[in-house]
């Protein structure tokens, strides 16, 4: 479970936020610049904090008490962001493998068949980054972050930069990691029809600070 309390000044907003994650996908929703971002950012220990705590489990990232701040590899975070950040010199395969290499674990050809097959991308692993389409880009950053047997997955609006075509490709695999991959993951998102459809809890944002914690059924205010 994720536990997040953490306060920073970021000069055009004061973020100042505390959740808990506990469900499969939590999502952090709320308009364009209240902080949701950041928070992510926090989290993955590419943003520190000002004062906060934030612990996955009984691993603690960050501790301005104890002066305990995590460096971003030992954090075990896969992070998928806006623009998938894929190597265009390499084709899928070798993406793919930089998952594992980076954090320098043993390959395990079990997981990564899995893998491949969760996000249907066997057909695609000879291919140059350049010949995929949007929502294959995409999936092939989500298997990057996956083998890299992370405790917690961060996405940062992936589905932001696609047409509405590519988003309807991508989304059935969103919902495919959160049911089968047993990998909790937080959702950040404007988009409420998004996270109503993939997110079984909801952290509302607004101007830096999570207001609420609703369920899925429950109409975000």
């Amino acid at each position: 479970m994720l536990q997040i309390t953490a306060q920073k000044n970021l000069g055009r907003v004061n973020i100042d936020v505390a959740f808990h994650a506990s469900g499969r996908a939590t999502a952090l929703f709320g308009p364009s610049g209240s902080g949701k971002t950041s928070t992510l950012n926090m989290i993955a220990g590419l943003l520190k904090p000002d004062k906060g705590r934030i612990t996955i489990g009984e691993t603690v990232l960050f501790d301005s008490d104890k002066h305990i701040d995590l460096p971003v590899h030992k954090r075990r975070i896969g992070y998928v962001f806006q623009e998938h950040r894929l190597f265009p010199h390499l084709n899928v395969m070798k993406n793919l493998v930089y998952g594992r290499s980076m954090n320098r674990l043993p390959r395990n050809s079990t997981h990564e068949d899995r893998i491949v097959s969760l996000l249907d991308i066997t057909s695609i692993l000879e291919r140059r980054i350049g010949a995929l389409s949007g929502g294959e880009k995409q999936r092939v950053a989500i298997g990057r972050a996956l083998l890299s047997k992370p405790l917690l997955l961060l996405f940062d609006e992936p589905m932001a930069s696609l047409d509405e075509a590519r988003k309807a490709e991508l989304f059935p695999y969103l919902e495919r990691l959160r049911d089968e991959a047993a990998i909790p993951m937080v959702y950040v998102s404007h988009d409420e029809n998004e996270v109503k459809r993939l997110a079984d809890s909801i952290v509302y944002f607004a101007d830096g600070k999570a207001k609420t914690r609703q369920t899925t059924n429950e109409k975000v205010q």
